[in-house]
Parts: structure tokens; C-alpha cells; sequence
């Protein structure tokens, strides 16, 4: 062999800074011995759907036979949810997989990938990994700059990534707001705006319905939704996409066969009918909020007002420095200099006793810093 493999991958694949996942609760409590907290991924700190959990248990004795392929009732359920056609609906391996789909197919040497600076590293990701041009955008106040990114459009631009609301910031945009971009967009370029809701369902006093309803008639938009988060089934990697039905047509010409799996789809499925769980979700995080927030403020320590079930903490130090002594003291947290914070940590919003967890090892931690 004349040359090395490694020398056959592309330039733009191996500049690519991989993405980070939060360290396993498990390798954490083996590593160091200890019990230990996850305030890392943004996970729902109630569990999974208890109507979900029950389809799992009826659907797993099935998982010997493929899936259904194209998830045909939980794509109509979806759509009746929604009030869209089903050909608008599609399902993904958690909302991760439309967001890679959407680059490789508009994307090509040469085209623009537009996103933010400080926002989900997936959509960098998606957008070099397709060999595309990235282009990103600083944030105005943790926030998304959307008359800036309009800006930004060229006749070179095929996909604009952004997310509402964003994380790690926990900030967000009106429907007005987006409505009045969307405009720009659309008369300046026919790029596809893909808009990642993913913490849509913890968003108070704002309409993410209307999203939706534009979605499944503006033939450049595709919304994103999952069941990650406040539904519970991180683990089981399920999500959809609403948008323009000949665009998800070619998507699915390159998405994993059966990308989701059998017991994936019963999960989700129910997990739609189960009202009562989604309401004890988003009530335990506006009460974590709140307890994080006012301990956090009579701690001196400042975090961004957040719509999520996370809080984006800056602690004016380095941030590898806080999330290494916290873990040493069984609480994980995510650093979030990688993401263009480096001084700042992302805490996911848990349970009561997950919180107090947390704050008081931060009180202890920062007492230690200020000692030395």
C-alpha cells in the first residue's frame, strides 16, 4: 500500500472536531467510586413515559422482526397532531439524523452551511461533514442575531441551521420575530431553514404552533421536534420533521433503512397520549428553574434567563476547572468552552435533590476557588 487510508479522507472530514456527549453516570461512579448526579445531556430527570414505557414492554417481544420502515402510524398520528399531511411528516433517528439528511442533500463543495456561533455543534457538523462552506454568525446577548444572519445570506447559501429554543444559551426568538426572517430568507435565496425545536415543549407564553403551520406549506422550511426531552426516551432515538413533502422524499432515499426501530415507534407513539406525564415534566422543571435561579443569584453567580430544562452558568473561570471539581464531587455538568463558552458550564434542570446536589457542591467548590 502506497499511501495511508487515512490519507484517502477527505481534507474537510478530517478537520471536523467530532461531537462531545456528556459523560455516562456509570463510567463516572465507577471511575471515582462515588454516587453520582448526570446534569449533562438535558434528559428528563422524571424518566420515560409510563404509557411508554408499557408499549416498550407489550412492543420488545416483537423485536426479533423488523420494523415497520417508513413508521406509518406514528407518521399519521404525528400529522393529525399537527394538522399537516403525512408526506410532510418524517421520522428520524432522533431529530440528529434530519439535521445531518438536510446537508447531504442540498450541500456540495463550493455551497454554503449557515448557523450561529454558539448554538447546537451538530449543524457545523452536518454542514462540513457534507463538504459544504461553513458560515456562522456571533450571538447578540447569548441570543440568536436573526436580522445578522439574514445578512448573511449569499446566492451561495443552501441550508440555514437554527434553533429555538438554543442550546446551550436557553434563549429565544418570537414567532414574529422568526416570521420576519423567514421573509428576508426566502426572498434573498432558496435555501432550506431548517428550525430545531427540540425544547419547544418547556417553552412558556410562546406560540411554537406556528412553526408547524407554516411548515406544511412554505416549500423551504423544515421544522424538527424529538422525543428526547420532555417525553423521556432519550435512549431510544426517535424524532421527526415536518416540511415540504418532495424534499422529504429525497431525504429518504438516504436515511438508514428502518431507521427507527419497532419498540422506537410503540414508545413514541404512546408516549403522545401520555398528557399527565408531559405535565409533572414541565412543572418539576419550572420549579427546578426556579430553585436553581434564586439559589444561583444569592450565590453571586450569573446564568442566562432560559426557556429550556437547562441553564447556561457562567462562573467568569475557566470552566473545565468547575466541571472537573464538581465532578469530583459526583455532580457531571457539561463545560461549555468547546461551544464558544469558556467560561461558562451548561447544568441540566433536575430533580429537587439533584439540584440541591448540585448547588451545594458548586457553593463548595467556589468557597474552595476563593480560598486558594
Amino acid at each position: 500500500m502506497t499511501k495511508s487510508l487515512i490519507d484517502r479522507v477527505p481534507e474537510f472530514i478530517r478537520q471536523i472536531d467530532p461531537y462531545t456527549p456528556g459523560k455516562p453516570v456509570e463510567e463516572v461512579e465507577r471511575e471515582l467510586n462515588i454516587r453520582a448526579v448526570k446534569l449533562a445531556s438535558n434528559e428528563n430527570p422524571l424518566g420515560p413515559s409510563p404509557m411508554a414505557m408499557e408499549a416498550v414492554r407489550k412492543y420488545v417481544a416483537d423485536s426479533n422482526r423488523y420494523p415497520d420502515g417508513g413508521g406509518h402510524y406514528l407518521r399519521e398520528k404525528l400529522a393529525r397532531r399537527h394538522g399537516v399531511p403525512m408526506e410532510n411528516v418524517f421520522l428520524g433517528e432522533g431529530s440528529s439524523e434530519l439535521i445531518d439528511l438536510a446537508a447531504r442533500i442540498l450541500l456540495k463543495p463550493g455551497e454554503e452551511g449557515l448557523t450561529s456561533e454558539g448554538t447546537f455543534p451538530l449543524y457545523r457538523i452536518s454542514i462540513r461533514a457534507a463538504g459544504g462552506t461553513l458560515v456562522r454568525v456571533p450571538l447578540r446577548d447569548y441570543a440568536y442575531d436573526l436580522e445578522a444572519l439574514a445578512k448573511a445570506v449569499t446566492p451561495r447559501t443552501r441550508v440555514i441551521y437554527i434553533a429555538n429554543p438554543n442550546n446551550p444559551t436557553g434563549t429565544m426568538f418570537s414567532p414574529k420575530e422568526f416570521e420576519a426572517f423567514f421573509r428576508l430568507v426566502s426572498e434573498a435565496c432558496d435555501a432550506l431553514v431548517v428550525l430545531d425545536e427540540a425544547y419547544c415543549d418547556y417553552v412558556k407564553n410562546e406560540d411554537c404552533a406556528a412553526s408547524m403551520k407554516l411548515a406544511s406549506t412554505a416549500p423551504n422550511l423544515l421544522v424538527l421536534r424529538t422525543f428526547s426531552k420532555v417525553y423521556g426516551l432519550a435512549g431510544m432515538r426517535v424524532g421527526y420533521g415536518v416540511g415540504p413533502a418532495d424534499l422529504l422524499l429525497e431525504m429518504n432515499k438516504l436515511r438508514t433503512p428502518f431507521n427507527t426501530s419497532n419498540v422506537a415507534q410503540a414508545a413514541a407513539f404512546a408516549a403522545l397520549d401520555d398528557v399527565e406525564h408531559v405535565r409533572r415534566s414541565v412543572e418539576s422543571n419550572r420549579a427546578g428553574m426556579k430553585q436553581m435561579t434564586s439559589r444561583l443569584a444569592e450565590m453571586g453567580v450569573k446564568c442566562v434567563a432560559s426557556h429550556t430544562n437547562f441553564l447556561l452558568v457562567e462562573l467568569a473561570r475557566d470552566s473545565k476547572e468547575i466541571a472537573d471539581a464538581l465532578l469530583q464531587r459526583g455532580v457531571i455538568v457539561r463545560p461549555m468552552a468547546w461551544m464558544g463558552f469558556p467560561t461558562a458550564i451548561r447544568v441540566t434542570i433536575g430533580t429537587k435533590v439533584e439540584n440541591a446536589k448540585f448547588l451545594e457542591a458548586l457553593g463548595r467548590v467556589i468557597a474552595d476557588k476563593r480560598g486558594k
